[in-house]
């Protein structure tokens, strides 16, 4: 059985998160991506990459072209006008 002081040594000196940890901070890392709202002018799609359900404001503020959301899981395409 692996004591709390050996998993603090494996993540603080050999850098070695345990699985539940690593699996912990990818799941934070995935909301906070998330939760950003990129920017930029005109239509992100083919131009922004992003992650699922993520937003993006067009800064250009064309009458009824203002907010996309992100439908796909990366890359630059999938974003829906809102």
């Amino acid at each position: 059985m692996i004591t709390a002081i050996e998993r603090f040594i494996d993540l603080v000196i050999n850098n070695k998160p345990s699985e539940r940890a690593a699996n912990f901070f990818e799941e934070i890392t995935r909301q906070v991506n998330r939760s950003t709202v990129l920017k930029g002018s005109g239509s992100p799609e083919g131009v922004t990459d992003g992650v699922l359900d993520q937003m993006y404001r067009d800064t250009a503020g064309t009458t009824g072209s203002i907010l996309y959301i992100k439908t796909t899981d990366s890359g630059n395409a999938g974003w829906v006008l809102i």
